[in-house]
């Protein structure tokens, strides 16, 4: 792991919204190591596939930014097509969501889960 990542231009930012949501999951969940786990995959309608999950793993490879005591991770392939990409939350009557607004996407499905660059 690059120990300079911290101070870079982080690849992915998370609203405020985000940023509460995510550290109240991780106080819910009781969790002490690792981070918030964002990447992308192959796959959905749109070609490729937003992830995210909290993992106490951190790879070689994997670049790990700090917002506010989070630290959230992302492999380097994802890092690529998250470049410039914002995390956001938004609740509503069904419950609350996270969001991904991601300036490289050429089209996004219905769902807002997948996308293509």
């Amino acid at each position: 792991m690059d120990q300079d990542t911290a101070t870079q231009t982080p690849v992915i930012t998370l609203t405020e919204a985000a940023l509460k949501e995510v550290k109240r999951l991780i106080n819910v969940q009781g969790l002490t190591e690792g981070g918030l786990r964002l990447g992308v995959k192959g796959g959905g309608c749109s070609g490729l596939s937003y992830t995210i999950n909290f993992d106490e793993k951190i790879g070689q490879y994997d670049q790990v930014y700090d917002f506010d005591g989070v630290k959230v991770i992302v492999d380097a392939k994802s890092a690529i097509y998250l470049q410039g990409t914002q995390l956001d939350y938004q609740k509503d009557l069904m419950g609350g969501s996270f969001k991904f607004v991601n300036p490289n996407a050429n089209k996004t499905c219905g769902c807002g889960e997948s996308f293509s660059a």
